[in-house]
């Protein structure tokens, strides 16, 4: 018996294949960068990343692995620059407060600058069809 080749069940070539896998990393960096301004895409984009990231590929592993953390070191320095202020308010009358709420506004800003270059390096090496090479970092 001779095997008829099907192209409509032929595979997808390996670059129509890594150009498919990419596009959901794409879409969380962005809507990270887009949440920037209000924090709700945020949240869609990490529910991509940790729905997709045990069935990607070990190299889209690495950035949703980056994107997740990402999220959550955003969320714990944000909440301390935001406890900062907020204890800082009640200790303006003994003027304490005012370092307070400068270290604590410091600290949220910094956390939107951090996230926002992470995002731009995470999608920097997703352009490159790389694996981002060291996803578990505190820093870049």
């Amino acid at each position: 018996m001779t095997e008829t080749s099907d192209p409509v069940a032929a595979p997808a070539t390996p670059s129509a294949a890594t150009h498919e896998e990419r596009v959901l990393p794409a879409v969380a960096y962005i809507l990270y960068l887009i949440g920037l301004t209000h924090g709700v895409t945020v949240l869609f984009g990490l529910l991509i990343a940790y729905f997709n990231r045990a069935d990607a590929s070990p190299k889209m592993q690495t950035h949703y692995t980056f994107i997740i953390r990402t999220f959550w070191l955003s969320i714990g320095w944000f909440l301390i620059g935001l406890a900062l202020i907020i204890f800082g308010l009640p200790l303006m009358l003994v003027l304490i407060g005012f370092p307070m709420i400068a270290v604590g506004v410091t600290i949220c800003g910094s956390v939107i600058a951090w996230s926002a270059v992470r995002c731009v390096l995470g999608g920097y090496y997703l352009l490159k069809d790389e694996a981002y090479p060291r996803p578990q970092s505190w820093l870049f």
